[in-house]
């Protein structure tokens, strides 16, 4: 659903291909595959080759390798066009770092640090813990980290440099209507059918003597650790954040707008070292240590013990959900927007009214969902429901699992059409600041290549992506030869 014509950029892939097979993350998907080390050790021989370079940055031929091993292990087959796309997204983004630093464009060193430390979560618990993870990697993980970080923080300035060629772009109503009727006629986009719905959640809340069992689990474990027991270990086998548990509790570094205000409270005042009280979130029952501080950041462990929904507390929230409903039917006065901020549990969607928000339209929050993209139970349930109807309560089950009693409002529906500017205006809205985007920054790398020095090495000469690449020097541009 793109105005044809569109070509996929190659600045592009600087986020699905560079962005996605840096060192370390190419590192930790072929350790994770247990893939054999003829396949590893393959980029490994070439070192000391130069691919390209760019100004005055070299681009190594290890790198190349690296990234195409992954796209192996991935399951692909061989394909010597994959190698010609990856140098062209490293090409890209040591071109957006050199501009990044003529204006000044800087990543802090704590979001570097941040984005280092998450990768290498990721990677030992991919490879099944540090051992295995430095067994691979041949070295231990404070030095991969210390090799990585360079060419991470490039990867950081190039993404944030990208940003700012378009920051200042808009779309007026004007644009979108020239870029609508651009379109060929028999070339326009079709929408799928699409509904406003809101809804009002009833979650089961466990009550004093429930809830009572998981804090007395926390406290427990929380004793266990203050009597000498290893906290990372307890966290392991107990903890059951999912995201954590398997390395020992620990979420690295964050600010104060990482965690929910509970966690943040309690992460935020105590020393290296000491240990938090049992606290609760909605998440369940936690404890955290402080390891470090560091300014307005702090890295902390932390174990969750979860609880679980009983039948009794399902009940209840079916009562109450049967009770609202029954409400709604005889009281005229009330309506569904005011009942949703009243009563309803879900806290995304009770401040709008009730009205669930299309998800995959971030840029501009449209109500109108297409019903493929729904929960299937919901578009069930209105699939047979009347415009301005609302629907008897029903059990719910989340894509976290979790449950919960939903009464449903149909505010309205479209079927499934041609776009057109009076319905589908947000949606082609967000097509022409997407064609804008592209254009701009099109023109951007168009003029850089041209004003930079760019050799590439004989073997990647051949790829048709790759010959706008390559530039002559200008006369001011100091020559690096590969």
């Amino acid at each position: 659903m793109r105005k044809l014509g569109i070509v996929i950029l190659s600045f592009i892939l600087i986020v699905s291909v560079a962005g996605a097979q840096t060192k370390a993350d190419s590192a930790a998907k072929i350790a994770a595959a247990k893939v054999d080390s003829t396949v590893a050790a393959g980029p490994r021989r070439t070192l000391d080759k130069i691919a390209a370079v760019v100004g005055n940055s070299p681009i190594l031929q290890s790198d190349i390798e690296l990234s195409y091993a992954q796209y192996l292990v991935q399951g692909n087959q061989p394909n010597p066009d994959v190698k010609c796309r990856i140098l062209q997204s490293l090409l890209t983004q040591k071109l957006l770092a050199q501009q990044a630093i003529i204006d000044s464009v800087e990543v802090k060193d704590d979001e570097v640090d941040n984005n280092v430390d998450r990768r290498m979560r990721e990677m030992t618990q991919r490879a099944g813990g540090q051992e295995k993870l430095e067994a691979f990697l041949g070295r231990s993980v404070i030095q991969y980290k210390d090799e990585i970080r360079p060419d991470l923080k490039e990867q950081l300035v190039a993404q944030k440099m990208q940003q700012k060629i378009t920051e200042k772009l808009n779309v007026t109503p004007l644009d979108v209507k020239k870029y609508f009727d651009a379109i060929p006629k028999d070339s326009l986009p079709s929408f799928n059918k699409e509904i406003e719905v809101g809804e009002i959640a009833f979650q089961p809340q466990l009550d004093k003597e429930e809830k009572a069992v998981y804090r007395e689990k926390a406290e427990e474990l929380r004793e266990r650790i203050k009597k000498g027991e290893d906290f990372g270990t307890l966290a392991r086998l107990y903890s059951q954040d999912p995201g954590s548990a398997p390395d020992g509790g620990d979420l690295g570094f964050a600010d104060r707008t990482t965690f929910v205000k509970e966690f943040t409270a309690n992460a935020f005042k105590l020393k290296a070292g000491e240990i938090s009280p049992v606290f609760e979130t909605d998440f369940g029952f936690h404890f955290l240590q402080v390891i470090e501080r560091r300014g307005e950041q702090v890295h902390v462990r932390h174990i969750l013990i979860s609880p679980v929904v009983t039948q009794a507390s399902l009940d209840r929230a079916k009562a109450k959900a049967d009770s609202i409903y029954t409400l709604l039917m005889k009281n005229k006065k009330i309506d569904f927007s005011s009942a949703a901020a009243y009563y309803s549990d879900d806290k995304d969607t009770k401040y709008n009214g009730g009205m669930m928000l299309n998800a995959e339209n971030v840029q501009n929050r449209t109500t109108f969902i297409p019903t493929d993209k729904l929960d299937p139970k919901v578009a069930l349930v209105t699939d047979t429901m009347k415009i301005g109807s609302i629907s008897k309560p029903e059990l719910f089950t989340g894509a976290d699992g979790k449950k919960s009693y939903k009464i449903l409002y149909l505010k309205s529906a479209t079927n499934a059409h041609k776009a057109n500017l009076d319905q589908d205006f947000p949606k082609l809205k967000e097509f022409a600041y997407e064609d804008k985007n592209n254009r701009t920054v099109t023109q951007w790398f168009e003029k850089r290549r041209k004003e930079t020095f760019i050799k590439i090495d004989p073997e990647y000469q051949s790829c048709e992506i790759l010959k706008k690449w390559i530039t002559t020097p200008p006369a001011t541009t100091a020559q690096a030869k590969p």
